[in-house]
This record gives C-alpha cells, structure tokens and sequence, in this order.
C-alpha cells in the first residue's frame, strides 16, 4: 500500500445473501471506528424468482428485511457514524424500497429533522418489468442483437473447448408467457451517480456484487472509467467482502481453526472490512474482538469462488485478471492483496432471467436399520413406479423428471461412497409435473410406504406432508450494453436522472486463459528420485467450490507453493472429470493462478440444471470442493511426513 496519498477508504459487508445473519449490519455500525461505506448483497438468482412472485401477488418486490431489520434498528447509529449504505436489497423495485426508507426514517426522527437520509434509488435493471421493458428485450432477442453466455469461452485456445461442444445458456425460445424476471447485470454508473447526489443510503436493483464496493472506491480516489488495474483492483476488493463470512473464516477448509478462534468462534463471527488504498492495494481484516479468522487460506478461498477465468473475470465496467495476485499475511487478521490487473470490458452485459416450467416437490422419509441406504433406493424407487402407474390409469403424463436421494450413504460422492452400510438414512424423493394434481398424489404416497414398504421407516424427514412449488428454471443471456442506461432517483431532487450504461472507446471481446507465468516446472521435486505415495489434497491444498448456474467451479490453493509445479502436472482436467463424472455431465477446463498457487476447475453441466431447478440436494455444488479435497494423487513421501498433521 501506498505510504503517502489519501487515507484509506475502509468499506465493510454485513450480507452475502437473504438470510444472513441479522446481527451482521448492527456489529459494523457499533464499532468505535465504523467503515466509512456498509454494503450487503441480497440477489441471488432464486432471490430474483422470489421477488418476482411476491410481486406478482401485490407484495414487495424488494427486501424489507433491509428496512424492518437493518436500517430502522441502526438509523441512530448510521446518522451518527456519517456511515454510507449501499445495497442491492431494492431487488425488482428500487423506488418502493427507497419510499419504504424515507417513511421509516421520517418515523424515527420525524418529517423535518436533520438526521433523515439522503436515499436514492438506482434502478434500469429491469428487463421484464413493464410492456415497454419487455418489447425492448424481445426485440434484442428477435433481432439477433442477444447472444447465448458460453460459461467456456472457445477462443481460449484449449484444445479440449475446441473439440467438444462449448456449453451454453440461451433465451427460453417458447417460455415466454412463463417468464418471472429479466435483469441486466449494471455497473458503477447509477451509484457513482448517486454519490455524486451525497445520497447516504443507496437501495439498487441488479447491479453485479462488486460494484457496490466499486463505486464508492471511485468516487472517492476519482478513478477514471478507463484506469483498469485500478478499477480491477477495486472490483477484487468488492468480490473478497461480497459474501460477507466467506472471507472471515465461514466455509473454510481448515474449518477447526474458525470455530475454535479467539472471542466465540463461529458464535461471533467478525464480517469482513476492506482497507483500501488509493493505488489499488487493500488490507482485509475484521472487527476487533469477533470470532473467525483472517488468513491468506480464508482470503485465496474466497478470491477463487464462483470464478469461472480467472484471467478474463468479465464484469461490467472492466475486464479483472486475478492470475497475478499475490496475498500475503501482514498481522493478525490483517492480509494484504494486491497485483490485479485490468482490460477494458465487453460490450455486452449479462442478463439473467427465471422462468417457470411446471411444479415440483420434494418428499423425506427417514429410515433405519441395516442396509438403510438400500432400503431406501427400493423405497424411492416403489413409490415413483407406484404414482406413475396411477397417472397413466388416469390418462395423465407421467413425471417430467425425478430424482432420489439416499442422504447419510455419501450419496452425493458415487463410487467415492464409504457409508453404503450406513444404518440411519433418510430418502429424499423430488418430482416434477406440469400438474400439480400429480404432486399431491404424489405426497399423498409417500407417507403411506412407513406401513406398505421397508421396516424402520419413522416419519417424515421434513416433519410435514410436502406441498408443491413453481418449477423455476435459470437462464443467462448477453445484451449490448448500449441497451440499457442507469436510472437514479434522489431524496429531494425532482424526476429521475438517466445515465448511458459507460460506452469505452476500446472493449475487450478476448478471454486471456489462465496460464502460469512461469514456466511449468518439470522436476517438481527438485530432480530428485524419491519414493512416492498417496495423499488426499487437502493435505495440500485448500478448496472451495461455488456455482454460475449449471456449472459449477472447484478452486485449489496450494497450502506451500514448493507444491505447485507438481499438481500442475498431476490434477488435470481429464483427472477431475474422472473423478468427478457422476456429478459432471459437460466438460471439465482448469486453469491456473500462479500468484497464489492456484488451480480453478471450472466443470459444466454439474449441477442438474442450477441452483433454481435442479433435483439434487445439493443445487449449488457447494460440496464439490470438499469431494475434490478427497481425490488422491502421488507425491513425494516427504511430503505426506511433512503434511500429517492434516
């Protein structure tokens, strides 16, 4: 970081997603030395689904969790700290969230005091929102102006991306009358703009996570809109904190270390705070005296998820290269990150939208006794032959999809299993059909196998008969950016300001593939012969997988660099693929991060349809990277000696 320049800009992350914790906001506000900006992130894809339908119903569209639970327990706190909010929570209605503010404050402090917010809402976002909204994107679309997001861009240069089919989201040709939501993903353009208008609070609908960390980082060092490594540099900072105790020790490998930590533990776990320098550098630590930890293993883990190139992180306002970034620990929870470098962005932003594609519902029984996994596969297995026979007598279609689950037997590992002759598991049945009659019969039969079927069936799983749900499916598309323009509305100023989505002089279609700088080391041991053993990778690596839509990406950081070179040469993508084929149904393209001696797998067609519509348990893949850190390879005897302890 900079010795001289302006102080740092320190901006802390209470929220990863709707439902965290409530505690959150309150244990940054109190600090004696608050952030001078406090962001959260609510949307999620089935986040958008769910605003989508509460707003359908005359409910909010956006997440009044953020002013019951957040902004009117701490309004005292935020008016004195001189903190700035910025959020996400506006979801689908941005001004309704910001009126909903207003009326809070105003109720707080009353009409005309000095300590009520400057609240603008940004919005623009909204692909589906109104006929004009959805005209204008059926128009892209039509026109051929929209394209297909490839998840493995084919101009990498891989061989193995240009001899196989390249796998591809698109727009649900026939669904439209379905639709829920359409959203483009913004940038900067709308917040800086709402900075500009000294708003103190900012409720935004789809903006990507890292822009609510961007902007303030603009606005206060005046960045330019074509500084890339600057503006690379600002995005890393926001996609570290973006998913709050991800950075801070939560769904850490070395999960031990977190919940036994210093004041609580895992009871108290510290958000994370950025320390940003005007040059681009941050330090991320913690609140003093919370639990978790702060650690180049806790920071590299979160830097690595839900990535997909690391060299070509495509983003609205730059094109971010991580390959190159160093971490390093430089105090007790206090790791400094800096190296990112930045490309001028594509001219296209990613739109996301969510439709719905007939119901579906999951039902549970709990089973125990020997061969319990056994015994549930059978029982799973009656009960669908049972209803499917019942509709065709009925002359309905049988079940679109179904899917079973016997959790407690590592069922989600395959042949990696070693819990087949587990004695409790419990069976986790999920259907779907257009009609929802063909559901409830389905509920109304599952309960019924404790009497008909296998002994040790006790209740269901779920504690209730289970009740059908909309089907919703996720896609992803890609617009031209010229389409779709910011829009910002502010306390006390008249209408509401449009602002062109940024229009670079130069843009960047190229993916740059991640490639080690350094040449692969051929004599990963030195060019010494040593006996060699096997050894699970989480000896050696940390890990953490994450989801973007169907695919799913497992990252690996090596826990000594010295260990690099080798697992270059020995976890391949074909190695992954293998192990890993019974979840991955596409293809498997890795790719490296030297700086922090990192691999990225980036695994398509791995989650049975994404997080919205897929059957399994886990829908995000969220457990891949603990799986992965199961896989054995070869290494040196050395250094199984040396790595035991794990």
């Amino acid at each position: 970081m900079t010795a001289q320049g302006p102080p740092p800009v320190r901006i802390g992350c209470y929220s990863a997603f709707w439902g965290d914790s409530a505690l959150a906001a309150t244990q940054l506000l109190s600090m004696d030395n608050p952030p001078n900006y406090v962001v959260a992130d609510y949307l999620a894809e089935v986040t958008m689904g769910i605003l989508a339908r509460q707003k359908k119903g005359k409910g909010a569209g956006y997440v009044k969790e953020f002013v019951d639970s957040v902004y009117s327990p701490n309004a005292k706190r935020i008016a004195a700290s001189k903190t700035t909010l910025i959020t996400n929570a506006g979801g689908l209605d941005p001004c309704a969230a910001k009126a909903a503010i207003e009326a809070a404050a105003e109720e707080i402090f009353g009409k005309n005091s000095p300590h009520l917010p400057r609240v603008a809402a940004v919005f623009g976002d909204d692909a589906w929102g109104d006929d004009v909204a959805r005209k204008e994107m059926l128009r892209l679309v039509g026109a051929g102006e929209a394209s297909a997001f490839s998840h493995i861009l084919p101009s990498l240069g891989s061989s193995a991306t240009q001899t196989q089919p390249v796998d591809k989201e698109d727009w649900p040709t026939g669904k439209e009358k379905t639709i829920l939501s359409v959203n483009v993903y913004m940038g900067v353009g709308g917040i800086l703009q709402a900075l500009k208008s000294n708003a103190t609070i900012i409720v935004t609908g789809r903006v990507v996570d890292s822009a609510l960390v961007l902007a303030p980082l603009m606005h206060e060092f005046n960045w330019s809109s074509t500084s890339y490594d600057l503006l690379a540099a600002g995005s890393l900072a926001g996609h570290i904190i973006e998913c709050g105790c991800h950075a801070t020790g939560g769904n850490f490998t070395d999960w031990r270390d977190s919940a036994s930590s210093a004041h609580g533990g895992w009871s108290n776990m510290g958000y994370p705070i950025v320390e940003v320098a005007s040059d681009g550098s941050f330090i991320v630590t913690k609140p003093p005296k919370t639990g978790g930890l702060v650690s180049v293993g806790t920071v590299a883990e979160q830097m690595i998820y839900e990535v997909l190139d690391p060299a070509s992180y495509l983003l609205p306002d730059v094109t971010l290269d991580m390959t190159q970034v160093t971490i390093s620990q430089i105090g007790t929870d206090r790791v400094l990150v800096s190296g990112a470098k930045g490309r001028a962005p594509s001219p296209y932003l990613k739109t996301s939208g969510v439709y719905v594609d007939g119901f579906k519902m999951s039902g549970e029984l709990v089973i125990g006794g020997a061969d319990s996994a056994e015994k549930a596969r059978h029982v799973g297995e009656a009960i669908i032959k049972r209803v499917s026979t019942v509709l065709k007598k009925r002359g309905m279609e049988d079940f679109t999809d179904y899917n079973i689950e016997c959790l407690g037997s590592e069922h989600t590992y395959g042949p990696h299993s070693k819990a087949t002759s587990s004695r409790e598991t419990v069976l986790r049945t999920t259907v779907v059909h257009q009609n929802k009659l063909a559901l409830m019969l389905f509920a109304r039969e599952t309960p019924a196998a404790a009497t008909s079927m296998a002994p040790g069936i006790t209740g269901l799983g779920s504690g209730g008969r289970p009740s059908p749900a909309p089907n919703m499916r996720h896609f992803s598309i890609l617009v031209p950016k010229a389409s779709f323009d910011h829009l910002v509305s502010v306390t006390g100023t008249d209408g509401i300001l449009r602002l062109e989505h940024g229009r670079n002089q130069e843009s960047s279609n190229s993916s740059q593939k991640g490639k080690a700088a350094n040449a692969v080391v051929s004599a990963a041991i030195g060019g010494r012969k040593e006996k060699m053993v096997k050894v699970k990778l989480i000896r050696l690596c940390f890990g953490r997988s994450g989801d973007k839509g169907d695919t799913a990406n497992i990252g690996l950081i090596c826990r000594d660099p010295k260990y690099y070179p080798h697992l270059v040469q020995t976890v391949t993508a074909d190695k992954v693929k293998a192990y890993m084929g019974h979840l991955v149904q596409g293809s498997v393209e890795r790719y490296e991060m030297p700086g922090v001696n990192g691999l990225n797998f980036v695994c398509t067609r791995a989650l049975g349809g994404g997080g919205l519509s897929s059957l399994r348990v886990d829908r995000q893949g969220k457990t891949y990277g603990q799986m992965l850190l199961q896989m054995k390879v070869d290494v040196p005897e050395s250094w199984s000696v040396q790595t035991s302890k794990l």
